[in-house]
């Protein structure tokens, strides 16, 4: 069985709280070589029927029912024979646990039909939650979430009563598949008294010391960018150039169906930078897109001013939910994302933990030799 799928152009991709899956993230990405492809996927009467049905799906968290459809599809080209059809943080429906992935086959058999013959495979980075979450033997006696039992496990369960048994766990997950979200409905005491002690005590031990946070111009992203190559040879992880920045901060998507607003945040202390940020506001949710901070003055706390104040303006522009977009998916001090972990949930938000990253292959031996590359890839880490 096959969904009904209608192609579309990508500024007619709806209004979304899922930045990922909007027209401007489709600009930002077409800048860059890689082709958007956009889908209307007809959920018909699947959406919202009775709860007790197996066919009840719901959009995920922010997307409104006539928006859960809308499909933005990435064709990356990891080698000149052959291409991937990625889908970031997409589809935006949500169906019972039990037949997620029976709607993912579906989806992507109904997607084979539009996509170029050397496509290897369909990669969904998925929004929704993961299962085990729910499942009482994955916490510790401290009751702390272990993570998700081995791949092998869940994709047994994934592929429950579907016809191939095709899904795969992606060796790896490319967009942060780990979050935290703060409601920012609450008043601003509401959100403080949310927050551990510490990271009051650092936000308002920044204002003593004379930290303040202005939005900065387009032409400051040199500015940032040194910050964020100090952040990037301190945590050892990949350096991009500024002319990807550079098309973030300069695509707005004004003419399409889901624009978004991307500021450039600047915590300094008398004109010195002590850390900044990409603020990205789309379909009323803020999201941390990308930080960095310098290697001095780092007793000032500069980050725990600029995210106040992040938040602060994403209450004031009338967004409900504000994304620090990634942790580790456990608190463990050995995690190379352990501090990022203790930072950002030091601002009280809920935790969410989703499924990342799971492959469809369109051509069978050539995904595996894919996976293969991917696995044996250097820096790489199974999760």
């Amino acid at each position: 069985m096959k969904l009904d799928l209608e192609p579309k152009t990508t500024d007619e991709i709806g209004r979304s709280p899922v930045l990922q899956q909007t027209a401007f993230w489709a600009k930002v990405k077409s800048k860059h070589g890689q082709n958007a492809l956009a889908f209307e996927v007809d959920l018909g009467q699947h959406l919202y029927e009775s709860p007790g049905a197996r066919s009840y799906i719901t959009p995920v968290e922010g997307v409104n029912k006539d928006g859960a459809g809308d499909l933005l599809v990435i064709l990356q080209k990891p080698a000149s024979d052959a291409s991937i059809a990625y889908v970031p943080y997409g589809p935006k429906f949500r169906p019972p646990e039990e037949d997620r992935g029976i709607w993912l086959e579906q989806l992507s058999e109904s997607l084979r039909d539009f996509l170029p013959s050397d496509c290897i495979m369909v990669r969904y980075d998925l929004l929704w939650d993961s299962p085990w979450v729910k499942d009482e033997n994955r916490y510790d006696d401290a009751g702390r979430w272990m993570g998700p039992p081995e791949p092998r496990v869940r994709e047994m369960r994934m592929n429950f009563d579907t016809d191939h048994w095709q899904l795969r766990k992606a060796p790896t997950d490319i967009l942060p598949s780990h979050t935290v979200f703060i409601d920012l409905t609450l008043d601003e005491e509401q959100i403080l008294s949310r927050m551990k002690p510490k990271t009051r005590y650092n936000i308002r031990l920044s204002r003593r010391k004379g930290v303040t946070v202005r939005e900065a111009g387009m032409d400051e992203l040199p500015v940032w960018y040194d910050l964020y190559r100090q952040t990037a040879e301190r945590n050892c992880i990949h350096l991009d150039s500024i002319t990807y920045f550079e098309t973030v901060i300069h695509t707005r998507a004004k003419n399409t169906n889901s624009p978004a607003d991307v500021r450039l945040l600047l915590a300094e202390v008398n004109g010195v930078p002590l850390a900044g940020m990409f603020l990205v506001l789309s379909g009323g949710r803020a999201t941390y897109l990308y930080g960095a901070s310098s290697n001095l003055n780092r007793n000032l706390m500069g980050p725990y001013a600029l995210q106040w104040e992040a938040i602060r303006k994403s209450r004031e522009q009338g967004c409900s939910h504000y994304d620090l977009f990634g942790i580790s998916q456990t608190p463990d001090p050995s995690h190379p994302m352990f501090g990022l972990h203790r930072f950002k949930t030091g601002f009280g938000g809920n935790i969410q933990h989703r499924q990342g990253c799971w492959d469809y292959p369109l051509h069978e031996q050539h995904y595996e030799n894919y996976r293969a590359a991917e696995l044996s890839a250097p820096g790489y880490h199974l999760k």
